[in-house]
C-alpha cells in the first residue's frame, strides 16, 4: 500500500493499494477499533464510488454485500481492512471506507462519523510476452527495408510499449484494442526499418510499474546477387550494323571473287589444250606425207 498526500486546499492521507488479477488484495480502512470497544459499538460501510455498497456492517452484523462481490470479501474485525479475493480488473477504482461510532442511549442510537476516507485500487493484468516478427518488403545489395511488428495481448491496463534499437530508442507506432476502459488491452506496434547491418532490436510492453521485454537480431541478408545490366540500345544498333556489313561482305565477296579465279587458271589451261591439238595435226601431216612419198 503507498501513501499520496493531495487534497484541496489541505494535506490528507490518500491510500493506495496494488494488486493482481486472481490475488488477493487488502483494502486499509481510516480507522481502527480499540481493545476496549468492538465491532458491535460501529457502523462500517466500504462503497466504491461513493454510489456502490460493497460490505456493510452494523452493530457487529452484516446488513449488506454487493452480489458482485459475492463470497470474495471479508472484513478484519479490529482495524476494517476490506479483504478481496480474488481480484478482479472490474475491481480496480475508487472506494471509500466511512466509519460511524454508535452511542447507545436509554432508547435510541445516536451515530457519530469518525471517518469517511478514500483509497484507490488498482488492479494488474499481465500481459504476454511480446512477440516480434519481422518482414523484408524490399531489399538490395546495400540495405533491407523491414516492416517490424510487436504485439501483447490480455493485459491491463493500458501499457507503454517501447523500443531500443542498437542502443537508441525508437518510438512504435502502436495500435490499443480494448472493449472498454476496464477490459483486457491487445497493443501491436508497428516499426518501417532499412537495415544495413546486423541490428538488435528490443521490445518492452510497460504497465502498472511492471514490464515484459523480448529481443530479436535482425540480420543483414549476404546473398547479394548483382543484377545483370543489358546492353544499351545504342550499342546494340552498333552491333547490329557491323553484323550486317559484314554479311554483305562475305556474300559479294562468294560472288566475285570465284569468277577472277577462274579467268586467270582457265587461261593456261587452254593454251595447252590448243598445244595438244596443234602437236596432234602436226603427226598427221607428217604421217600423210610419209606415205605420200612412199607411192
Amino acid at each position: 500500500v503507498g501513501l499520496e498526500q493531495h487534497r484541496k486546499g489541505y494535506a490528507v492521507e490518500k491510500k493506495v493499494a496494488k494488486g493482481k488479477v486472481g490475488e488477493k488484495v487488502g483494502l486499509p480502512c481510516c480507522h481502527e477499533i480499540p481493545s476496549t470497544e468492538s465491532l458491535r459499538n460501529y457502523r462500517v460501510y466500504w462503497q466504491k464510488n461513493t454510489t456502490e455498497v460493497v460490505l456493510a456492517y452494523a452493530e457487529g452484523k452484516k446488513i449488506s454485500e454487493n452480489e458482485r462481490y459475492d463470497n470474495r470479501t471479508e472484513l478484519n474485525t479490529r482495524n476494517l481492512t476490506l479483504w478481496i479475493s480474488p481480484v478482479e480488473i472490474l475491481d480496480n477504482g475508487p472506494y471509500q471506507c466511512v466509519v460511524q461510532h454508535l452511542k447507545f442511549l436509554q432508547n435510541s442510537v445516536v451515530p457519530r462519523i469518525v471517518c469517511d476516507e478514500p483509497v484507490t485500487l488498482f488492479i494488474t493484468a499481465d500481459f504476454s510476452e511480446p512477440s516480434i516478427t519481422a518482414e523484408v518488403r524490399s531489399s538490395s545489395c546495400e540495405s533491407d527495408d523491414v516492416v517490424v511488428r510487436c504485439s501483447s495481448h490480455g493485459g491491463f491496463p493500458k501499457p507503454k510499449i517501447s523500443g531500443v534499437l542498437n542502443n537508441a530508442s525508437v518510438v512504435w507506432n502502436a495500435i490499443w484494442v480494448s472493449e472498454s476502459s476496464i477490459s483486457p488491452y491487445n497493443v501491436t506496434g508497428n516499426l518501417w526499418l532499412n537495415v544495413t547491418e546486423d541490428t538488435s532490436l528490443t521490445c518492452s510492453i510497460e504497465y502498472n510499474g511492471f514490464a515484459k521485454s523480448t529481443s530479436l537480431l535482425l540480420k543483414k541478408r549476404n546473398d547479394c546477387v548483382l543484377p545483370t545490366i543489358p546492353p544499351s540500345s545504342n550499342v546494340i544498333t552498333a552491333s547490329s550494323i557491323i553484323i550486317i556489313v559484314f554479311l554483305l561482305a562475305v556474300t559479294l565477296a562468294a560472288k566475285f571473287i570465284p569468277r577472277h579465279v577462274c579467268s586467270q587458271c582457265c587461261m593456261p589451261q587452254d593454251s595447252e589444250e590448243e598445244d595438244v591439238k596443234e602437236s596432234m595435226k602436226t603427226a598427221e601431216l607428217s604421217k600423210v606425207t610419209s606415205e605420200t612419198s612412199s607411192v
